[in-house]
């Protein structure tokens, strides 16, 4: 089992940064990559982004492309996701998710990710 912690929500204006961390504990050796997700009321869960675990290879949601950084830091067992040039359309609650078994590509569907956290909010005020 994999445990998820995020934090570093909050409230900002457009135009501004966040960023966002996923602490992760358990079998956090046996991580392959890790994601982050959003979803704003009434809408579908979105695929950010998401990195290898061991590579670092990381690929973007086009809507993020340019402003979202995803990193990790493996001593400490945290993703990170760096948030610039932040839009009113960004407002969701953001996800990390983690999945264990390898693939071919990097994952982008929410349901090849078993490991969640509960989310944080991210507010963008125009």
């Amino acid at each position: 089992q994999v445990q998820l912690v995020e934090s570093g929500g909050g409230l900002v204006q457009a135009g501004g940064s966040l960023r966002l961390s996923c602490a992760a504990s358990g079998r956090t050796f046996n991580i392959y990559a890790m994601a982050w997700f959003r979803q704003a009321p009434g809408q579908e869960r979105e695929f950010v982004a998401t990195i290898s675990w061991t590579g670092g290879s990381t690929y973007y949601a086009d809507s993020v492309k340019g402003r979202f950084t995803i990193s990790r830091d493996n001593a400490k067992n945290t993703v990170y996701l760096q948030m610039n040039s932040l839009k009113p359309e960004d407002t969701a609650v953001y996800s990390c998710a983690a999945r264990l078994s390898w693939s071919v590509n990097l994952e982008t569907a929410f349901s090849s990710y078993p490991y969640w956290g509960l989310g944080t909010q991210v507010t963008v005020s125009s």
